[in-house]
């Protein structure tokens, strides 16, 4: 590993221990996977997170997914599983639906539709998320609270779609316990439209938490946690 890239073992470390910590405070030890958004960082540096032990990459678009996948394949780095994490638009999709192995961040039946049909003519599937705009923020992607359990059952009918849960995307808090209310409440929906709306065995995974918010995230019920900033960023001289 050279000089410039050994900031990044320590902030993994930083990062699995706050992990853990949040895991026993909630009783849920083991079940956080770390997705590592990879949106600000080149392939080298993913390539070394890679060797330290992250397979999950998180990628906000769909040309960055394709050079980094390209580059990562060129550098032999195998065995990665790049998750969707963006905004998606629906001519985008042909160019995920070989490399993605989820899609985070659907949000309307057509984007939904569009994905079905492209699975539907490779003989594969996908798994998707819905999102969820817990904030109600206009600015953000995702199906409002009220419309998300409609959504569900319209995609519960796509036969090359799996729906695995839910992802949401909170509003920037200026306190750390003012995330808990969009994490408790994003979680509270899922759980509602999996037993009631689609009357699903098992429980649902939720894709929430950032940087800033993880720990709380995981409290809440995350399954999955999207950190980018806290592990490509070098501690200050």
């Amino acid at each position: 590993m050279s000089e410039a890239m050994a900031y990044l073992a320590d902030n993994l470390a930083a990062v699995r221990e706050d992990i853990r910590t949040a895991e026993e405070r909630a009783d849920r030890v083991g079940r956080t996977t770390l997705i590592a958004a990879v949106k600000y960082t080149d392939a080298e540096h993913i390539a070394e997170l890679v060797r330290l032990g992250v397979r999950d990459l998180g990628e906000n678009r769909v040309q960055q997914l394709t050079e980094h996948a390209q580059a990562l394949e060129a550098m032999g780095v195998e065995n990665v599983r790049f998750h969707f994490i963006g905004t998606l638009q629906r001519n985008k999709v042909k160019y995920l639906a070989d490399r993605a192995v989820m899609i985070h961040s659907v949000d309307s039946l057509p984007l939904a539709e569009e994905i079905e049909r492209q699975m539907a003519k490779r003989g594969k599937s996908m798994d998707i998320l819905v999102e969820i705009n817990s904030g109600g923020e206009a600015s953000k992607s995702g199906v409002a609270p009220s419309e998300a359990a409609a959504l569900c059952a319209e995609i519960a009918r796509l036969p090359h779609l799996n729906l695995r849960g839910f992802m949401t995307m909170a509003p920037k808090c200026e306190k750390n316990e003012d995330y808990h209310k969009y994490f408790r409440e994003t979680y509270k929906i899922g759980l509602d439209i999996w037993e009631k709306t689609l009357h699903n065995i098992g429980s649902p995974i939720f894709s929430m938490g950032m940087s800033a918010s993880f720990p709380i995230a995981i409290e809440e019920g995350a399954d999955l946690v999207r950190v980018g900033h806290r592990l490509f960023v070098p501690p200050e001289e």
